[in-house]
């Protein structure tokens, strides 16, 4: 079974504040469910199915259909892959709504690391995960593991910290059009290198912002999309997967994507040359390099000189990227990307962008995210997006 246009997504929100002091974790999850259903023109009574992963609040998604009044259910997913999750959770929705499971799935995330001052240096503590006194006594952090990815990369293909910087510098050229976005200032590559070391080669501004906030999506069946006054995306494609450390055996140069990207790219029928806009997962600049090899817009290696070109710059590079600043300059809710990646390829192929950044006749988008860690194990979902009239 495929899930080529069997789902559409009707409706799409990211919360406007960045820093949201008086709000719980779950009035979060509900303003930005509100949202996304008033997009597509919905209401909490027509939800038959929700996702959620583990920003969720309490018991999960059962603690949270009954904050929301989910009374209609008859599907559920938790699904828990990090960032990526809601990347796959909309695949997830895809494949049930196909199989007759579902007509209209709400799809939430939400996050308050920003009010509640929680650390997001530090690995989160999985007492008991296998790999647990292997690798906690050693102390990693996040921003650690991945350096140790990006010092690996350099020393494998001369890949240099100005052109991770280039990736940082497309991402402000973009935000500086985004009024919501925590960073909306240019940045130089000389700006990127003069900041401070966090671990080595990556300097502060090779890192993502931190944000309160969070976002949702509405994926309907097509026949639920014919009746909806607002534009839909199709869903064309969907691939997942993760990569494993093997017992220490690990590539740190390569991600999941070497997988899911192929497999979104194979089931929706296109080429990288028909892509018009790329949502990348950006928790570090070098998240996106490796991204960009492993989806194969370049070879591996490669990515360092594509970059450095000007080639994520929109409206017109070869693969304008991120145009809502993304993780590096937007908004990186509850620390997990994946959800606004998905949202900011909706307003592309809706022709909603910043009019700066627009895509011209954008028709098709992928969207990727990650989670997890480059260092050690994560997953990898990627999504072909497709313009209704398209």
């Amino acid at each position: 079974m495929t899930i080529r246009g069997k789902a559409h997504i009707a409706g799409a929100y990211e919360h406007p504040d960045r820093k949201i002091p008086d709000k719980s974790l779950a009035q979060v999850h509900a303003e930005v469910a509100i949202g996304a259903l008033n997009d597509a023109g919905l209401a909490m009574r027509d939800v038959d199915a929700y996702f959620c992963a583990g920003d969720a609040p309490g018991f999960g998604p059962v603690s949270m259909a009954d904050y929301l009044g989910l009374r209609n259910l008859r599907y559920l997913d938790s699904t828990e892959t990090g960032g990526s999750s809601y990347l796959t959770h909309v695949g997830h929705a895809a494949a049930a709504i196909a199989a007759g499971k579902c007509r209209v799935a709400l799809i939430t995330l939400a996050g308050l690391p920003r009010s509640q001052h929680t650390p997001s240096g530090q690995r989160p503590s999985r007492s008991g995960a296998p790999e647990a006194g292997f690798e906690s006594v050693f102390g990693p952090t996040t921003v650690s593991m991945y350096a140790l990815a990006a010092r690996r990369h350099m020393h494998e293909f001369g890949t240099t910290g100005t052109q991770l910087a280039a990736i940082k510098v497309a991402a402000s050229q973009h935000a500086q059009h985004n009024p919501r976005a925590m960073l909306p200032v240019p940045v130089t590559v000389e700006e990127v290198l003069d900041s401070p070391m966090i671990s080595d080669p990556l300097h502060r501004l090779d890192c993502c912002v931190i944000t309160d906030g969070g976002g949702a999506l509405v994926v309907v069946a097509p026949e639920v999309a014919a009746g909806l006054p607002r534009q839909t995306v199709k869903v064309l494609g969907h691939g997942e997967s993760p990569k494993l450390a093997d017992n220490g055996r690990i590539d740190l140069t390569r991600t999941g994507a070497v997988w899911s990207g192929p497999r979104a790219m194979e089931e929706a029928g296109v080429t990288h040359a028909d892509i018009d806009y790329a949502s990348i997962y950006d928790s570090f600049t070098i998240t996106v390099l490796q991204a960009i090899e492993d989806l194969g817009f370049c070879d591996k290696g490669k990515g360092g000189g594509f970059v450095a070109d000007g080639a994520l710059l929109a409206p017109h590079g070869r693969l304008p990227f991120n145009t809502d600043g993304g993780g590096l300059c937007n908004n990186h809710p509850a620390n997990r990307g994946g959800m606004t990646k998905v949202i900011e390829a909706v307003r592309q192929l809706r022709g909603e962008a910043s009019a700066a950044v627009q895509v011209p006749d954008c028709e098709l988008a992928l969207a990727h995210g990650n989670g997890g860690s480059l260092g050690t194990r994560s997953a990898a979902a990627t999504l072909i997006l497709g313009r209704e009239d398209a």
